[in-house]
């Protein structure tokens, strides 16, 4: 059943059409479609191979399929040349990776101001939102990432993803790394920002307790994405 009240009248923030890639004669993708709305989560599973990490390549525009289109903000990146690609990036998505991949000799502050710089934006408007989104997510004070534990390592991530305000949130495995209860409390704030924080959010996980958490869960099979129905096994 579909959890996101109220959202087939909002604005997509992403939408695929017709998506088809191959890798040598496998074909990941036939005619691949999804659609996503502000304050509305979709969480993605599959077996490994099936093409989940790919699909999130697609819509960075890291990986250009074959065939159809993925549509950001209402503007299609495929064939984008590389500096439209990287300020719509910069400017409309943001990405949390499983292992969170700071820089870990930089304190979380630093961490998630970079990613507001490297846009841009002004040094002290930076600084004053990073702080406010690490108090926000719970995330200590540290002189380096190195000092903090899984959670809020995984939770400053979130807060870099966060800075630079995107439309469209995309997540890999990012609770995979984690132990179960600091799982379950990560999972909860992730799947709390569409709404909080006026965005759309695509997690990739091979983990059902996750994705059940989702407003819909799709099984990447067969090149296209299928309903999982409420409380079917992901």
């Amino acid at each position: 059943m579909d959890k996101a009240h109220g959202t087939e009248n909002r604005e997509p923030v992403l939408e695929i059409a017709g998506l088809e890639h191959s890798l040598g004669a496998r074909k990941l993708f036939d005619g691949l479609s999804l659609t996503l709305r502000t304050g509305e989560s979709v969480a993605v599973t599959g077996p490994s191979g099936s093409g989940k990490s790919t699909l999130l390549s697609c819509v960075l525009g890291m990986i250009k399929p074959t065939a159809g289109s993925v549509k950001v903000t209402g503007t299609d990146i495929v064939g984008l040349r590389s500096g439209r690609l990287a300020a719509l990036r910069a400017d409309a998505i943001g990405m949390v990776f499983q292992f969170g991949e700071l820089l870990p000799e930089l304190s979380p502050l630093d961490n998630v101001m970079l990613a507001a710089l490297l846009a841009r934006a002004d040094r002290q408007g930076a600084r004053d939102r990073a702080r406010k989104l690490l108090d926000e997510l719970g995330v200590p004070d540290a002189e380096t990432s190195e000092e903090l534990s899984g959670g809020e390592r995984q939770r400053t991530a979130v807060a870099r993803a966060l800075i630079n305000e995107p439309a469209l949130l995309l997540a890999d495995e990012p609770t995979g790394a984690l132990d179960t209860e600091t799982r379950d409390r990560t999972a909860e704030l992730l799947f709390g920002l569409p709404r909080r924080h006026a965005c759309g959010l695509l997690v990739v996980t091979h983990d059902p307790g996750i994705a059940a958490r989702a407003d819909r869960t799709l099984r990447l099979e067969e090149g296209v994405l299928k309903p999982v129905s409420s409380g079917a096994s992901a």
